[in-house]
């Protein structure tokens, strides 16, 4: 019974030791404290307004904040207003400034395409072949990657087939949309909250779904925050987290904090090197 409870103090405090930031810094040789999987790498942002280093600037952005936690180099490329089918142009960026020298892609984008009334569409097209099955020549369905730009998940494909053939040893990880309320910024920009559609009947969720799809059908992880974050910006009682007035949309600096946390402890479950 004694030992049972030893070896119990022992995987609490080990894992102890792995959820707290502070520890990232302990990496030296012969130290025999557990790090993050993700302390001191470097990781490219690529995104949208969220991720802008221009967006914000007196305030801590939430890859600031795992900078801070973890000694993340940060690598950001995030511009306000962009959609899928405009990574490419941070991708080249990416490319141009660092080469192969980082660890990571996360990508936090889907957001505009939602307000801009962006298509779903289809992951695939499909038709019917003839194949050589055990030896036989028969018919068969076979589908094909949809690289329709004017499509969300065509943008997505086309997106991650492009990192995936560029960066084949990266670890990528996509970010769903936060949750969305108003926001006005201009008289020609007014964003309606979530519980109304967008221009082409499509609800926010189905974007958010649409990149967790993708996750399984290019194999790179997904970070859930639409679920898990707890940003909520429907409720007033929420304005702790954003600006507040015109801007229900932006998350604060203690939203960018909450949104850190949840990817600090996502990333525990993901190696950050393949």
């Amino acid at each position: 019974m004694k030992c049972n409870v030893i070896t119990l103090v022992a995987a609490v405090m080990t894992f102890a030791a792995i959820l707290n930031p502070m520890l990232a810094d302990a990496s030296s040789e012969g130290d025999n404290q557990v790090t993050h999987p993700w302390a001191g790498a470097k990781v490219a942002y690529l995104g949208d307004s969220i991720t802008d280093a221009n967006v914000l600037r007196n305030d801590t952005h939430y890859w600031g904040f795992l900078h801070e936690w973890l000694g993340i180099t940060p690598y950001v490329y995030g511009k306000s207003g962009h959609q899928w089918h405009q990574i490419f142009g941070q991708m080249e960026r990416l490319r141009n400034e660092h080469g192969d020298d980082f660890d990571a892609i996360m990508i936090f984008l889907g957001t505009n395409d939602f307000n801009a009334g962006v298509p779903i569409g289809e992951w695939f097209t499909e038709e019917k072949v003839i194949v050589n099955a055990d030896g036989n020549m028969v018919e068969r369905k076979r589908r094909a990657l949809s690289f329709d730009m004017g499509t969300f998940r065509g943008r997505l494909n086309t997106a991650l087939d492009s990192l995936k053939r560029m960066y084949p040893s990266k670890q990528i990880v996509l970010l769903t949309p936060i949750h969305r309320a108003y926001a006005k910024f201009s008289e020609k920009n007014v964003q309606p909250d979530e519980s109304h559609c967008n221009s082409c009947g499509e609800y926010v969720d189905a974007y958010v779904e649409s990149i967790k799809e993708a996750s399984g059908i290019w194999s790179v992880p997904v970070i859930d925050l639409y679920s898990l974050s707890g940003l909520f910006p429907m409720h007033e009682e929420q304005a702790e987290y954003f600006p507040g007035g015109n801007d229900w949309l932006h998350p604060d600096a203690d939203g960018h904090r909450r949104i850190a946390k949840c990817i600090f402890y996502q990333l525990l479950t993901l190696p950050c090197q393949l």
